[in-house]
């Protein structure tokens, strides 16, 4: 708790309680400071109707300032009335929690943001060799979100510190890579969480996924299945988006706002001069009482090796 303020001496209790006397003069003269009266001057203030509150009742600079200050006209605000008619919905338990959530990470935790392009046609080349691997028996479909998610938890093992809360007293590294995944509904959003998402595979972190999100457009979320992650990912590449920053969920320290897939030309090698790709751009938000910029710069990188080299999350 704030500690009270102490108690004001008898003799500040004293000047305080005083009323305030008038201008002091000396002789029928106003007694000022030089400053105070070029102030005057400049704004065309009277300084016999300035009560003075420096020694004797002298007019100082801050007198005069506060005096303009109180006869200066009040600027009024004017509020339009709509001129149609509206229809105010109630917001839902869920909106509520989502804009307390929200607006205590946007005002309270300091963000800053990286973005790295990815290169990702070896990603979609494996992607769709696994799926092909798997056929009509249906045992798994991989998204491209489903690599993400696995190029972070193994980028997460790898970089603990990013892996973290602030807390007032200590830097809380958490020993488990659980992964929030941001989820639309008719609700809100929401991020049900893939648990030790570094320990499984890709076909399982699917199957899960699509399992929680499922459940989540339900509402059939069990509170363990959505309470706890410790990095979120939020992909909207789907709506065709190629770039935006994500805000942080509390008490996480980072979220990953993935972009659309596009064709892209960009520099070639050898004797090529141009080459077309498959670039993706992803957004790191960072909290920097947690992770500084060097170490979300290496963190991202990371994950950009693991996604152009998607092989090696499988090693």
């Amino acid at each position: 708790p704030t500690p009270a303020p102490p108690a004001p001496s008898t003799a500040s209790a004293t000047v305080a309680a005083a009323p305030l006397a008038g201008p002091s003069t000396t002789g029928g003269r106003v007694v000022a400071s030089p400053l105070a009266r070029s102030i005057a001057a400049q704004k065309n203030i009277d300084l016999s109707a300035v009560s003075g509150t420096g020694p004797n009742g002298r007019i100082i600079r801050a007198d005069v300032e506060e005096f303009a200050a109180s006869a200066a006209p009040r600027a009024t605000v004017s509020v339009p009335a709509p001129t149609g008619g509206f229809v105010d919905i109630a917001h839902t338990q869920m909106r509520k929690i989502i804009a307390q959530r929200l607006s205590e990470s946007k005002q309270t935790v300091p963000h800053f943001y990286i973005t790295v392009d990815v290169n990702v046609d070896e990603l979609l080349r494996l992607r769709e060799a696994l799926n092909k691997e798997a056929g009509d028996k249906g045992a798994y479909k991989l998204s491209v979100n489903d690599f993400i998610i696995k190029a972070c938890a193994v980028a997460l093992r790898q970089y603990p510190a990013v892996n973290a809360s602030w807390t007032d007293t200590a830097m809380r590294q958490y020993d488990s890579v659980d992964i929030s995944v941001a989820v639309r509904t008719d609700g809100g959003l929401i991020t049900p969480i893939v648990r030790n998402a570094d320990t499984k595979g890709l076909a399982v972190i699917s199957n899960e996924v699509k399992t929680l999100v499922e459940k989540a457009r339900a509402n059939k979320l069990a509170p363990h299945e959505f309470q706890g992650g410790t990095f979120s990912i939020s992909n909207m590449g789907m709506y065709g988006v190629k770039h935006f920053a994500a805000i942080i969920n509390p008490p996480q320290s980072c979220i990953l706002a993935v972009g659309a897939a596009e064709k892209r030309v960009v520099p070639g090698s050898g004797d090529s001069q141009f080459a077309v790709v498959t670039s993706m751009a992803v957004t790191l938000s960072c909290d920097h009482r947690v992770v500084d910029g060097a170490l979300g710069a290496e963190f991202l990188q990371a994950v950009k090796r693991l996604l152009e080299r998607p092989a090696t999350m499988l090693l």
